[in-house]
């Protein structure tokens, strides 16, 4: 190789980290999983998205096709674990591997403990947590015959902290750092690596639908006027994290440079939670 072409060569490692690399991300319609898969796309991922809505997601693909990187998109319910099977051997079959997961999708419900109904319940564990240990264990396979994977679960301060009134939240967010340190542990000598994310408020769609849901807010007892600068208040840098503060974490984990990184939750948050 001549000098030119090994600049080049280390250049585009540096520009690229994730070239040839094949990523799924769940919940990549809109917000965070958006703007994770987008990073990932700018760092040379070749992308698989999914999340329910159609229309939304495809809006998410033809960013990612802009951003120059080759990209899948199908609609997934993440509690059905035939939907998720058949996603993961949709991206296999088309690019050869899957290399990286972000378990990014979500929802949250407010209510508390008491009077909490057991459907809403169940669908916030089914999404947020369930669902993320079916995608580990659908590319796990994958991952282990090319000795190579990163797995990055979106958690939250509140997998930190119990969230008043959202119990069902915070439950899986825990959950899924138990989970992430279990994983880590089990495939730390195959080449992959598990880490969650933990972020506090983000500037998301999800964010500003809570902040102005009637039932937060009657519980809070906040004015829904007044919701967005209490929140921003209670962090210590006065402000929300941008959802491309996050993706560019969960980039930095995705590559090689992050391979003696696992088992951890990193709180990406303004200093709301230092635990």
């Amino acid at each position: 190789m001549t000098e030119t072409a090994k600049t080049s060569s280390t250049v585009n490692e540096r520009t690229h980290p994730l070239k040839g690399r094949v990523a799924i991300v769940t919940g990549a319609s809109r917000g965070l999983g958006k703007a994770i898969a987008l990073e990932l796309a700018r760092q040379g991922a070749i992308l698989g998205v999914c999340a329910r809505s159609a229309e939304q997601l495809s809006l998410t693909q033809a960013e990612i096709k802009q951003a120059g990187s080759p990209c899948l998109a199908a609609t997934c319910d993440v509690r059905n674990e035939g939907d998720i099977k058949s996603f993961v051997n949709y991206i296999k079959s088309h690019f050869g591997s899957v290399d990286i997961l972000v378990n990014n999708a979500g929802v949250y419900k407010t209510e508390p403990v008491e009077t909490h109904s057991l459907s809403a319940w169940q669908e916030v564990l089914d999404v947020n947590l369930t669902g993320a240990m079916l995608f580990c264990r659908s590319v796990l396979p994958i991952m282990q015959n090319k000795k190579w994977g990163r797995i990055i679960n979106i958690s939250s301060v509140s997998g930190r902290t119990g969230e008043i009134w959202g119990s069902a939240y915070s439950a899986s967010k825990f959950g899924m750092i138990g989970l992430t340190q279990s994983l880590a542990l089990e495939v730390a000598q195959k080449g992959i690596t598990v880490n969650a994310v933990c972020p506090g408020w983000v500037f998301t769609d999800m964010t500003r639908e809570q902040l102005n849901d009637p039932e937060w807010n009657k519980r809070n007892a906040t004015d829904p006027k007044e919701a967005l600068s209490n929140a921003c208040f209670a962090v210590p840098q006065n402000r929300f994290i941008e959802p491309d503060e996050v993706a560019g974490l969960v980039g930095y984990l995705a590559t090689e440079a992050a391979r003696g990184i696992t088992g951890q939750a990193i709180n990406i948050c303004g200093g709301l939670s230092l635990q």
